[in-house]
């Protein structure tokens, strides 16, 4: 029963981190004028709200509640980014910056995941697999804010 309270509590850390990414590319999407930028954040989006619901339905298999929240951090970086972006007149560089900076903490949230959550193999793999495609991400958008500083 341990095991699958702390199991239930570790998806529900992705499911928050996810909930973050899911608000910071709205936010990114509604700051930036750049329509290449509008289509990636939107795909960025949808992607990690097939990752929630995928989590969520994991969650509700091992008998737990899927949280609705959002990180701390999530909420203090969003408003960063917020105040940022007023700041900067929406400048594509920054944007990037940010949109990685968020990519980092999705992947750290998820690299503890994998390495301090006792997780069964049903979940490991879905995690596992979600972290793969969000390494993807991040390295894209990396290469992107690479390109405008070169």
């Amino acid at each position: 029963m341990e095991n699958s309270k702390n199991e239930i509590q570790a998806l529900n850390s992705l499911i928050e981190i996810n909930n973050d990414r899911i608000q910071g590319y709205q936010t990114a999407e509604e700051e930036t004028e750049h329509t290449d930028l509008k289509s990636l954040f939107g795909s960025n989006r949808s992607q990690s709200q097939l990752f929630k619901s995928e989590l969520s339905n994991t969650v509700r298999k091992l008998g737990g509640e899927p949280t609705e929240g959002t990180t701390v951090s999530g909420k203090a970086y969003r408003a960063w980014m917020d105040v940022k972006a007023a700041l900067t007149g929406k400048d594509r560089t920054v944007i990037l910056s940010s949109c990685e900076f968020g990519e980092d903490a999705a992947l750290s949230t998820y690299n503890s995941v994998l390495e301090g959550s006792d997780l069964s193999a049903q979940s490991r793999a879905i995690v596992q697999k979600q972290h793969a495609e969000l390494q993807r991400a991040h390295d894209q958008m990396k290469k992107l804010r690479d390109q405008q500083t070169a």
